[in-house]
Parts: C-alpha cells; sequence; structure tokens
C-alpha cells in the first residue's frame, strides 16, 4: 500500500483500520469545542504524528490516519479530507483552508483490476509554511514545495516548486514569491 503497489481495498485487516479511524473520526467530530484538551488527545491517536500547536477543526475525514504526519504550528480548517493510503506529510507553519483534499489513492485505468477492487496510492507532501486555499484538492504523488501558496479552488496535479504562487485546474504557477 504505502510502497505504492496494488493491494486490495477489502483487506480484513485494512478494513480493521479503517474502523478504528471511523471511530477516532466520530469522537473528534463530536468534541465539544471547550476541550481542546480532549480533542489534541484524540488526534494524538488517530494520527502517525501531530506536532506541537497543531490546530485542527472538525470535522476531519481519513482512512486510516496513522499514515498521516503533521507538523508544527499548522492549522487545519473545517472539512479536511486527507485520504491516507499512501503517506501524507504536512510541514510546519502550513495554512489548510477549509474543505481541503489530500488524496493519496490511485486506480487502475483497466475496468476488470477496479472491479476486483484494487488500488494503489502515491504520498502527498507539503512543505513547511505553505498556504492551501479553501477547497484546494492536492492529487497523489505530488510535492508542494516550501513557503508555496495554492490558490482556493485549484487542483494540484504535478509538483509545484518552493516559493511560488498556483491557481486553476490544473495548478499553474502564476508567479514567484
Amino acid at each position: 500500500m504505502l510502497a505504492g503497489e496494488l493491494y486490495l481495498a477489502d483487506d480484513p485487516e485494512l478494513a480493521a483500520d479503517a474502523l478504528r479511524a471511523a471511530k477516532l473520526m466520530e469522537k473528534f467530530n463530536a468534541s465539544p469545542a471547550e476541550d481542546p484538551e480532549g480533542r489534541r488527545a484524540v488526534l494524538a491517536e488517530l494520527l502517525g504524528e501531530l506536532g506541537e500547536g497543531v490546530e485542527i477543526r472538525p470535522p476531519l475525514y481519513v482512512d486510516y490516519g496513522y499514515n498521516i504526519s503533521i507538523g508544527p504550528r499548522t492549522f487545519v480548517n473545517f472539512g479536511a479530507v486527507l485520504l491516507d493510503v499512501g503517506g501524507i506529510r504536512v510541514g510546519a507553519d502550513v495554512q489548510i483552508g477549509p474543505n481541503v483534499q489530500l488524496l493519496t489513492p490511485t486506480h487502475p485505468v483497466d475496468p476488470e483490476p477496479r472491479r476486483a477492487k484494487w488500488e494503489a496510492a502515491e504520498p502527498i507532501t507539503v512543505g513547511d509554511n505553505v498556504w492551501l486555499g479553501g477547497g484546494v484538492i492536492v492529487c497523489p504523488g505530488v510535492t508542494i514545495g516550501d513557503n508555496t501558496v495554492v490558490g482556493a479552488g485549484a487542483v494540484v496535479t504535478r509538483d509545484l516548486p518552493a516559493n511560488v504562487v498556483a491557481v486553476g485546474n490544473p495548478a499553474r504557477v502564476v508567479r514567484e514569491i
């Protein structure tokens, strides 16, 4: 799965991991705002790595959670979808707008293996001090360089270098910072 090789999506071990994540997501998403320590404890159990000072606003949706690493002082706004079949690494001081999707799963183009529930995944890396505007979608295998800004609604299908502003579908660099 993490190596990018095909795996069966309905594998019993993965189903158990997904159920664990679903229970923790439900707990996090229903947690009261006046209990930030309780929220953080649930996130620490759900996610693979949670840096100091991270703020994530519910609701949050993940596949497994344990393949997600979020660096210190990162802010994730409402409605984030982090499909972590492949690893997701988010750097320090990142700002993630509402309804952002980081999507690592891929599926075969050929209909037969897809019908048989074969899947794969490619990791996503978001560098330090990146800003992903509201509704951004980051596709499998993408790396976004440090200090880059991705405009609201952009669909990032290819790597973006450090220190640029990118917008559109597909996202394209419009200027350097």
